[in-house]
């Protein structure tokens, strides 16, 4: 019966059926191997439902794995000296079988080894190297091997946005917005992947001194307590660029837009200090300060319709401004000014240079995923100093490790420490780092605790710590997640002119929205007056006439001076408080024929 049987599928189609499928298996290996099949070829079997998987298919993923025969690699020191001399290739290796590509559905039969001191005869395959395990991201983290697996994904999240050194010709490009950190630094603690990707040419990390300790609150939970004097110095400072592009616009009649500082007679001129950077080439000039009130790019607009042309033809007279301002929290300095011409239109481009110092709300992260934002920026003189005089750049709190289970952070922050002590890096590669003895040596040798303990002064009293600190150095990333881009606050502002509530949005300068949940946390917490004020007060609030008699909004004339109901003609008309969107509610109940009526009530 074709049911008892191994249904056999190549690239998900059924070819067939077999009676042996595990001798299939081993044939079509052991063909693969000696050259009789492509050795991008591979074979899984699922054994639950008895199914032989051969995938032939493009756009697998696959990595390199080391043959192994009676639980003894293939690969021989012969053969790792001929690639090194260069008499045999990468290839000749796969055409003997000796290393494999496997997928996901060979790799599910396989028992792959990642240390050859602990392979028995049940392995099948040993790891190239065992980090290939991790993403090129990952296996940038030091220690991650003891890390848990999402704070692993976390720390490769939090490298995409760190901020770094974007490039020696930074200066040449017109990127619309980006960041470059001041003094960026190369790893203390690294890995074989960061060398391979060239990583400390293009660096994102700054070394910092890092003691895990409480600090009078400030660096509870996720907060982090920063150095002042450090960054003083130049921690973690950044500086961002943004480009602004406009060029002339020629209109189909033939009149075109100009770059030219307007005159007095220009229509909407904003007086001649509005245009205080523009030079007398009409560009602006480098180096100036430019903000919000100040015209960036200076730009005057012909009448765009023939009828707005005056009857002697002098359009100089009819010139508009349509000069360009930055837009909010770019304020800055002209770093440069680009431009060029296309046709007959000329394009101007300003990059303006904002420096970015590290305040209360910003962020930073190491490379565990150990994110944090800053808590306070504490003076010098009162941050926790060790008996050696080592004042730390950053204080961590201690249940951010007990929690997370980074230890990873532990283990980069004691190396570092080595690292900077002997003068040379140390390896932190996952699953084939240094070993942990060898660091404990060197800062024996240094004279320091192979623990990574240290005493401490309290720099605010001067008395000693009780109980010792855990401090090392440990790499940080500053993230572009900035308060100075978050930060939205609002007083008095643009209405919506349907509704009369406030425009939504931070470009807007509008209010953050108040919905159904936020009002059902007030009423639960008795807070019915906040609530009235936060939706109506300070919202949409209006005062209406309505008739007390038929319960519709009543008319206020202002020419004879009085109130009355169009419905009934009475002027039995009571002011009412209430918001402006419900009035509209009426109104749209009213459009489709529904009476809606408010009932007034003397509550006196």
């Amino acid at each position: 019966m074709a049911s008892d049987k191994a249904k056999i599928y190549l690239d998900g189609k059924l070819i067939g059926f077999h009676n042996d499928p595990q001798n299939l298996i081993v044939n079509l290996k052991d063909q693969r191997r000696h050259g009789q099949l492509d050795s991008l070829i591979n074979i899984g079997y699922k054994e639950d439902t008895n199914e032989v998987y051969i995938n032939t298919g493009a756009g697998r993923l696959q990595r390199p794995v080391i043959t192994l025969k009676d639980g003894k690699p293939i690969l021989t020191q012969d053969h790792i000296t001929n690639i090194q001399s260069g008499k045999i290739k990468f290839d000749d290796l796969l055409k003997k079988g000796i290393v494999e590509y496997i997928d996901a559905d060979e790799e599910d039969n396989l028992y792959i080894g990642t240390n050859a001191d602990h392979l028995t005869k049940e392995h099948t395959h040993i790891e190239l190297e065992p980090a290939s395990i991790f993403s090129f991201v990952t296996s940038l983290t030091p220690f991650v091997q003891h890390n848990l697996a999402t704070k692993a994904l976390h720390g490769a999240k939090m490298c995409k946005q760190g901020i770094g050194f974007i490039g020696p010709n930074h200066h040449l490009r017109t990127d619309t917005e980006y960041y470059n950190l001041y003094y960026p630094q190369k790893q203390l603690v690294k890995t074989k992947m960061s060398d391979v990707m060239g990583i400390d040419d293009r660096p994102i990390i700054q070394n910092f001194v890092v003691a895990i300790i409480p600090y009078y609150g400030y660096n509870t939970q996720d907060a982090i307590v920063i150095n002042k004097g450090a960054v003083q110095r130049g921690l973690g400072r950044t500086v961002y660029y943004r480009t602004y592009t406009e060029r002339e616009v020629t209109y189909p009649g033939g009149q075109k837009e100009i770059f030219s500082i307007p005159t007095e007679t220009t229509k909407g001129y904003l007086g001649e200090d509005a245009y205080k950077i523009i030079g007398l080439d009409a560009l602006p000039e480098t180096e100036s300060y430019v903000d919000r009130n100040t015209v960036l790019i200076a730009k005057i607009a012909p009448p765009r319709f023939m009828d707005s042309l005056p009857a002697l033809g002098l359009v100089e007279d009819k010139f508009e401004d349509k000069s360009f301002f930055i837009k909010k929290n770019t304020e800055g300095y002209v770093d440069k000014v680009y431009i060029s011409s296309s046709g007959n239109e000329r394009l101007l481009k300003v990059k303006i240079r904002t420096q970015r110092i590290p305040e209360n709300g910003d962020k930073f992260s190491s490379k565990h995923g150990q994110k944090g934002v800053v808590g306070m920026l504490a003076e010098e003189c009162d941050m926790p100093v060790s008996v050696n005089g080592i004042i730390p750049d950053l204080l961590l709190n201690p249940t951010s490790i007990s929690s997370r289970m980074t230890i990873g952070d532990l283990l980069e922050a004691l190396s570092g420490k080595a690292a900077c002590l002997r003068g040379k890096e140390v390896d932190g590669t996952p699953f084939s780092n240094e070993e942990p003895d060898d660091i404990k040596k060197n800062l024996i040798d240094a004279g320091f605790r192979p623990d990574g303990y240290e005493t401490f002064y309290d720099g605010t009293t001067g008395q000693l710590i009780q109980g010792e600190i855990y401090v090392g150095v440990i790499a940080y990333r500053r993230l572009y997640h900035m308060v100075k881009n978050k930060m939205q606050a609002r007083a008095r502002g643009p209405v919506q002119l349907l509704t009369r509530q406030p425009t939504e949005g931070k470009e807007k300068e509008g209010g953050l929205k108040f919905g159904e949940m936020e009002s059902d946390c007030l009423v639960g917490y008795g807070a019915a007056m906040l609530l009235n004020e936060k939706l109506v007060e300070d919202s949409d609030k209006v005062v209406l006439p309505v008739c007390s008699d038929c319960g519709i909004i009543a008319i206020d004339d202002k020419v004879q001076g009085k109130l009355y109901c169009p419905s009934c003609n009475g002027y039995s008309v009571i002011e009412v408080s209430m918001p402006y969107s419900f009035k509209l509610f009426l109104d749209e109940l009213k459009s489709i024929a529904i009476y809606p009526k408010i009932k007034i009530k003397d509550l006196a």
